[in-house]
């Protein structure tokens, strides 16, 4: 049988598990496959689906968008763009409509820098806020104001206290000013 140009996913599937300290037959186990499949998506003769692929990395405890790129499922940018998402949306220090509103400003920012934001961008979003942003997550941006601007305030603070406010000391002559019209005005 010839190889289906997965050699390569093969090849690192093999080194994971065997990194792991598991038996073909221990991960086939644990990643719920069958233990020939396993072998022969290591030896790059089959080209497994991204559910397998899913199975396969929660048993070894590794990325499954690692796999998807290695498999070809997903290119580069679509695994870390993915990665960014998987990181906002796990954060528990924050609530999910914080998650909704870092990610609509995540694809803005995307789309501004010339990206379109992947189909998985709809998903994500999509999944913690009800299924509403979609696609159009940065279009409802700003039909939105109040739930970007309570992000933003905080950040406003940070750049101000920055450089940009020390080249401001200027701003104790203009008190200075006001205090000469009052000497005219006995």
């Amino acid at each position: 049988m010839a190889s289906l140009n997965v050699g390569n996913l093969g090849e690192y599937l093999r080194e994971q598990r065997r990194n792991a300290q598991l038996s073909l037959r221990q991960l086939a186990d644990a990643a719920g496959v069958s233990n020939p499949y396993l072998s022969q998506i290591e030896r790059g003769l089959r080209k497994p689906s991204a559910e397998v692929l899913q199975q396969v990395a929660k048993a070894l405890r590794i990325s499954a968008e690692t796999l998807y790129v290695r498999a070809g499922i997903l290119d580069e940018r679509e695994r870390e763009e993915l990665e960014t998402r998987a990181v906002i949306l796990a954060d528990p220090s924050i609530n999910e409509r914080q998650k909704s509103v870092l990610l609509q400003i995540y694809d803005s920012f995307r789309r501004e820098n010339g990206f379109e934001p992947g189909p998985e961008s709809g998903v994500a979003a999509g999944s913690e806020t009800g299924g509403e942003p979609g696609p159009g997550v940065g279009t409802d941006a700003p039909s939105e104001p109040s739930e970007p601007s309570e992000p933003s305030k905080p950040a406003r603070p940070e750049k101000s206290a920055g450089p940009t406010e020390s080249a401001r000391p200027a701003k104790p002559s203009v008190p200075s000013t006001p205090s000469t019209p009052e000497k005219p005005s006995h």
